[in-house]
């Protein structure tokens, strides 16, 4: 006598129908918006801790640096500011509004040109903010159609 039950069987081929087919895209697509939707939200923390630390003259960053427009002040002002947009854009792309999709491609070009002009004071952690910048930017525009704009 076996502790265990039968085995069920289970098909080893299964029709194919194409609503999973969609239903498998919409699924890719809704990840793809959850990831921008969280991107966005890191972005502007660090955005806003990187702002902070501009103003405030911290010593981690380069003060001696030379910018092209302004200064390290200037430039932290520049990011608080574009952190609290980013932190709303990713707050509309959760709750799905249709047109933030847009808005969310702006503020990442914003941010990721931001991030260029203040690569002196902190070069690395510009880069890898700007790559960031980049892949939110790709899953907006490629993903970012929800099921009901779907032509």
């Amino acid at each position: 006598m076996s502790a265990t039950g039968p085995v069920q069987q289970r098909p080893t081929v299964r029709q194919f129908s194409g609503a999973d087919d969609q239903r498998s895209d919409l699924d890719a697509d809704s990840g793809w918006l959850l990831f921008a939707g969280v991107m966005l939200a890191i972005l502007a923390t660090m955005n806003f801790v990187y702002g902070i630390a501009a103003v405030s003259n911290s010593k981690f960053l380069v003060g001696d640096a030379h910018y092209v427009l302004g200064g390290l002040n200037t430039w932290g002002w520049a990011l608080i500011i574009i952190a609290i947009a980013q932190l709303t854009t990713a707050f509309g792309v959760f709750a799905g509004w249709p047109f933030v999709r847009w808005v969310g491609v702006i503020f990442a070009a914003v941010n990721a040109i931001a991030q260029l002009g203040a690569m002196p004071a902190y070069p690395f952690w510009s880069l890898a903010l700007f790559a960031l910048d980049i892949l939110v930017i790709y899953a907006l525009m490629v993903h970012g159609v929800r099921a009901g704009e779907r032509g």
